[in-house]
């Protein structure tokens, strides 16, 4: 095929290229674009002069070919968009599944929870199942208040039946036993309900000195072979003064002999120099100084709660206490 054009002989016309007779007078159309859009005879087109050659282009085949590959630029770019869309929905869609999961499961599943002086395992009661309904396992030790070594021992028998990460939390003299037993490689956070928390070296009588004495400590009945119990006006003045009348009267028959010497007792390494801490003042409590609770949660650099409670903060607001408890095993901060 040749688009080229003759010289017309003098008195002639020139014809179509189909033959048809009729005039047909070519307009320059280099990118074929008439071609391409208009229906009727096809038409030659003529050449494209450059400074050094001519070169012959088709018009409606050049410009079919340009329409082609912008549509398969344009439909490749729209898959871009599309695959960058369904992967940026299913990378959100796995982020969101994992963040309700977390939110679900529990980081540290193993909960153990070590009684004070004056008292027992049933001192964690209503927390207990509060805790079981999140999922935890919850183990609630019974120290024998016979000597600070053997509260401890037991404590670590305890954290030792674990099958993982343990937080461990204590209740007033409680608090000195986890301040040891604490340093075990599973425990990953303390938790101090009310709770005396001495450095290594320091009795529960070496911090109390500089506070003022609580009124509950001058309701104790000495006990053969140096135990102590605390009278019964001792309990529902001092130690559970925001509780029932039936529930004062359940401590009372509960509460085990204590020893002492417990209340000499050192830790030789205080476990909250290197794990984080959680820490439960009560504003009412008379066994221990309130104030002397802040300091002592000050000192640890503990997460501090404040509730208006009696010295048995667990069994007077156990919802809070779950919480704090359940926000150490997230280790929220």
């Amino acid at each position: 095929m040749s688009f080229s054009q003759q010289p017309l002989e003098k008195g002639k016309k020139r014809q179509s290229a189909a033959g048809s007779g009729n005039d047909a007078s070519i307009q320059p159309d280099p990118i074929g674009m008439s071609a391409a859009f208009r229906f009727g005879p096809r038409r030659e087109f003529p050449a494209v002069v450059t400074q050094d050659k001519t070169r012959h282009v088709c018009g409606r085949e050049h410009t079919t070919f340009v329409a082609l590959s912008l549509l398969v630029s344009v439909e490749k770019n729209n898959m871009r968009q599309m695959w960058k869309r369904v992967l940026t929905l299913l990378v959100l869609s796995i982020l969101l599944t994992g963040e309700t999961l977390m939110s679900q499961t529990p980081q540290v599943k193993n909960i153990v929870l070590v009684h004070g002086a004056f008292a027992d395992g049933s001192s964690w009661s209503k927390v207990i199942p509060l805790l079981q309904a999140k999922g935890y396992k919850v183990t609630s030790v019974q120290i024998p208040l016979t000597s600070f070594q053997d509260d401890v021992a037991a404590t670590k028998r305890a954290i030792a039946a674990q099958d993982g990460p343990v937080t461990l939390v204590g209740h007033s003299y409680g608090g000195v036993v986890i301040t040891e037993a604490g340093n075990d490689s599973k425990v990953v956070g303390l938790v101090y309900v009310a709770a005396f928390a001495p450095d290594a070296g320091q009795s529960i009588v070496d911090i109390s000195k500089a506070f003022p004495k609580p009124i509950g400590l001058e309701k104790l009945a000495p006990q053969p072979e140096g135990f102590l119990l605390l009278s019964p006006d001792g309990i529902e003045t001092g130690f559970a003064q925001d509780l029932s009348k039936e529930e004062k009267a359940l401590l009372i028959a509960v509460q085990s002999q204590t020893h002492g010497s417990i209340f000499a007792a050192q830790p030789t390494q205080a476990a909250w120099h290197s794990k984080p801490s959680w820490y439960i003042v009560a504003s009412n409590d008379h066994m221990i100084a309130p104030e002397q609770e802040a300091s002592m949660a000050k000192q640890l650099k503990a997460t501090t709660t404040t509730l208006p409670s009696s010295h048995v903060v667990m069994l007077s607001h156990p919802k809070e206490v779950a919480k704090v408890i359940e926000d150490a095993a997230a280790g929220v901060k």
